[in-house]
């Protein structure tokens, strides 16, 4: 991480990796338009994340309403959580 990378809170963090997992799908704003949902799925928590990630390039809000990573967010991830899980396993082994 550069010194002039905007800190990424844990929240912003996670739902940046979130957001990596769903991959093409994307990740909604909130309940589907019917409505119900079961408990497991209450409405996004993460909304506000997902805007400030978008806000600082490493997301965007597609036209469906559903947010995608960028290639600078894929970058950020790479870099900040997947080096995190690496310097993990190099503590085990």
């Amino acid at each position: 991480m550069s010194w002039d990378d905007l800190y990424l809170e844990t929240c912003c963090r996670s739902a940046l990796h979130r957001l990596v997992l769903s991959g093409e799908t994307g990740r909604p704003v909130g309940p589907p338009p019917e409505g119900r949902m079961p408990d497991f799925r209450a409405p996004l928590k993460d909304r506000s994340c997902l805007l400030r990630l978008a806000g600082m390039g490493l997301a965007r809000q597609r036209d469906d309403g559903r947010f995608e990573v960028t290639p600078a967010g894929e970058q950020r991830h790479d870099r900040e959580i997947l080096s995190m899980r690496r310097a993990r396993r190099r503590r085990q082994g």
